[in-house]
Order: C-alpha cells, then sequence, then structure tokens
C-alpha cells in the first residue's frame, strides 16, 4: 500500500474525497491500494476488506474480464473507460462507466491506474429503449407492404422501403440520392409534383388515382404525403407511402350507386334527381333549363295481365330509351312507380317541345308491335325555368300538373305546364 506520508499522494488522496464519485487506485497487479469514502459505499463493504485485494478477487472473473483491457491501455498511458452491470454493491443489475486514466510520475512512468465510475444505467436504459424501438422501427418500415419512401427539401430520395423497391422494379442502392422526379419519370412526376409541393409547404394531403400499370391489373391506389417538421415546424423533407384503396373504393362506388342511381332502371334516383334540379337552378341563368315529367299510359294494366315480371323489364327498356333520348350530360331518374324525371338544358320552348317529343317516340319505340302494343304510351308534362318557376319545388309541381292535364287531353303527348298542348304525330 502507498504510504500515507507521500505528500502528493495525500493530497490526491485528499481531491479524491471531496469528489461525489467512486474513485479507486490500483497498482501494477491490478490490487486496489486507495480507495475514497463513495467508493466504499458503492463497493457495499468496508475499507480493510477492500485494500490489497485485486479487482478479480474483489468483484469476480467476469468485472475483471471487462476491465482488463482499459487497465493495460492506462498503464501505457492512456485514458480509457468501458461500461459493465455491476453484480455487487448497493445497486446490483445498474450500468456504470467506468474511466481509467494512468497515474504517471515525473517521469512518465505510470505506477499506477485510477478508477472513476459512473451511474450511466438510465442512459443506458434510455439508449437501449431508443436501439429497440429503431430496431423495430426499422423492421415496420422494411416489411410493411406499402411503398414507402422519405425525400429532403430537394425532393432528393434519401429512404426507400423493400416494396418501394419491388415496385419500382429498382434496388435501394439505385435509388437512394436520385431525385424523386427522375425515378418516377416526367409523366409521373408532373401528376404527383403538385402534391409533393404542398407537403413540403407543412401539409399532409393524399392523392388517390387509378394505377394500370400493377402486375395485378388496375387498383384504385392512395398516395399520401406527410411532411417531417423539425422543433421549430422548419419542413426538413417528407414521407410518402402508397396503400392499396381498391376494395374500400370499389365498396364505396357501389355504395354512392346505390344512393345515387334507382335499383331497378340504373337511371338517377329521386333524391339525386332533385339534387341536380335544384343544383341547375342555383346557376345563373343562361339558357332555359326544362325539366320533364314522364308517366306511362297503361302501365298498371302490363303488371295485371302480363305480370311484375314484365312490368319490370318494361320500366328498364323506358329508363335506357329515355337515356337514349338526350345528351350525356342531361339527368334521367326514376321519380317512382312508372315515373321518370329528365332534367335538360334546352335551347327555347320550340327546343323544348322537340325534345318532349323525340322522348315521346324513343317510348313508342319501346312498346314496339310485340304484346305491349296498344297498351303502353306516355304522357309528359314539362315546364321551363327560370321563366315558368325558379324554385325546384315549383317546377316540379308544373311539370307534374302538365302531365296530368296531357293525360286528360288524351294521353300518349306532351303538354307544356298545363297552357299549351301539343299532340304527339302518330
Amino acid at each position: 500500500m502507498v504510504a500515507a506520508a507521500d505528500p502528493r499522494i495525500s493530497h490526491i488522496e485528499r481531491l479524491m474525497a471531496a469528489i461525489d464519485l467512486p474513485i479507486g487506485r490500483w497498482d501494477s497487479g491490478a490490487h486496489l491500494v486507495f480507495c475514497n469514502e463513495h467508493y466504499l459505499h458503492w463497493a457495499g463493504r468496508p475499507r480493510d476488506q477492500l485494500l490489497g485485494c485485486t479487482m478479480r478477487q474483489l468483484f469476480g472473473d467476469m468485472a475483471w474480464a471487462a476491465a482488463a483491457p482499459s487497465f493495460a491501455r492506462a498503464f501505457l498511458g492512456e485514458t480509457v473507460s468501458y461500461e459493465r452491470q455491476l453484480a455487487h454493491g448497493t445497486t446490483p443489475g445498474r450500468w456504470i462507466r467506468i474511466q481509467v486514466f494512468p497515474d504517471a510520475d515525473a517521469s512518465g512512468k505510470v505506477e499506477a491506474v485510477f478508477t472513476i465510475a459512473t451511474d450511466i444505467h438510465d442512459d443506458v436504459v434510455a439508449r437501449e429503449t431508443l436501439t429497440a424501438t429503431q430496431r423495430r422501427l426499422d423492421r415496420f418500415t422494411e416489411n410493411i407492404p406499402y411503398p414507402l419512401t422519405y425525400v429532403d427539401r430537394d425532393f432528393v430520395i434519401r429512404f426507400v422501403n423493400k416494396a418501394y423497391c419491388e415496385v419500382s422494379t429498382e434496388t435501394s442502392a439505385n435509388l437512394l440520392g436520385r431525385h424523386i422526379g427522375e425515378v418516377r419519370g416526367a409523366q409521373r412526376w408532373a401528376e404527383h409534383e403538385p402534391y409533393f409541393q404542398r407537403a413540403m409547404e407543412g401539409q399532409t394531403v393524399q392523392y388517390t388515382r387509378l394505377v394500370k400499370s400493377l402486375p395485378q391489373g388496375a387498383r384504385w391506389m392512395r398516395t399520401s404525403y406527410v411532411p417531417d417538421l423539425d422543433d421549430d415546424g422548419q419542413v426538413l423533407g417528407l414521407y410518402t407511402v402508397t396503400i392499396d384503396v381498391h376494395d374500400l373504393a370499389v365498396a364505396q362506388e357501389k355504395l354512392k350507386r346505390r344512393v345515387e342511381r334507382d335499383a331497378l332502371t340504373d337511371v338517377l334516383s329521386r333524391r339525386t334527381m332533385m339534387d341536380h334540379v335544384e343544383a341547375a337552378l342555383a346557376q345563373p341563368a343562361h339558357a332555359p333549363v326544362a325539366l320533364y315529367f314522364v308517366d306511362l299510359d297503361g302501365f298498371k294494366a302490363v303488371n295485371d295481365r302480363l305480370g311484375h315480371r314484365e312490368g319490370d323489364a318494361l320500366l328498364v327498356a323506358v329508363g335506357a330509351a329515355l337515356q337514349g333520348a338526350v345528351r350525356a350530360e342531361d339527368a334521367v331518374g326514376r321519380f317512382g312507380g312508372d315515373e321518370f324525371l329528365v332534367l335538360a338544358p334546352v335551347r327555347d320552348a320550340e327546343g323544348a317541345h322537340a325534345l318532349a317529343l323525340h322522348m315521346l317516340a324513343a317510348v313508342r319505340g319501346v312498346v314496339g308491335s310485340g304484346p305491349l302494343a296498344g297498351m303502353v304510351s306516355a304522357s309528359i308534362g314539362y315546364a321551363l325555368a327560370p321563366d315558368d318557376a325558379r324554385h325546384p319545388l315549383n317546377l316540379l309541381q308544373l311539370a307534374d300538373d302538365a302531365m296530368y292535364a296531357a293525360k286528360r287531353e288524351g294521353k300518349n303527348r306532351a303538354m307544356h305546364c298545363g297552357v299549351i298542348s301539343f299532340e304527339a304525330t302518330r
């Protein structure tokens, strides 16, 4: 043991006693020759059980195996450190970092080494937690079945996952460091660039489109563009993730169609038809808009004599005929039973009348010379907006009144608001 009379050692010992960390001094044989009070508490033993013992004797083979390389380098004049988990003392299981530095004399000869232990348990646990989280995140991003990318502010690719490589038929080595527009090609970049730009402004945006170039055929896909923000809210880059929403999109389209379309005839539903009327009348009036109320004459007799299956088939055929008689942008809907509505912009009153006669002829073509010949015709009433009415329900009421007036006049004809009668040409 070093003599206490050595003034240099005494000074060092007093200094070490003042430091609130476990400090030990070890000779060339790794015997503990000095320790401060904090070391005693840390080791959980009295001084007389510590001094003169080697580290292996004090703390076991594993402790010495962890310390030996650092001790060897410290005796060569280096300051080094290592980490280990305690198996002794009052806090077993905690992680510590031990710094080992040489104690050299005036000639530079290393006579002993000092060790200072610092508790780093919380830091190690946090680091291991972060590392484990990062590892799980890396596995997740790499194996998620959706193409995922990260681009910086210059739209340069900094990360791609396995799914993106598979879709792009490129390796990550060939993708990283390249501009996303170069990878996607000019046409696709022009399509996607506005969404990238909005995300770079700090917005989270989505783009859903039908992708036709997939191996499994055309699918609806949705790409989300999510900005990566720093603590100050500045955009560092952005993530993109593309998911297959085909089944959802198809289901939504079917649901929308069920709401918008009549289940039997596939023309517009009553509710959707009235939405079209309201939208048309809400627009500034540039040209007249005609609303036609079409009712089949003699339809009840078809159901009574031929059955409801024939009646349904007739309704389907009439709906198709009315759609064929108007333009694609005009609206044809089923109001209920054997009643249909048609909404169409017209040039003037004469144009509205001409279209009504055209629809009468279309219905007549459905009946033809078969078993329905002579049984079924159509009565059509119509009103014009904005001249006849400016409110949807008023316009509908006028067209309905005109249709009943046409029936009273003998059916198989069209009438404008119950005022002017035009008998269909036979």
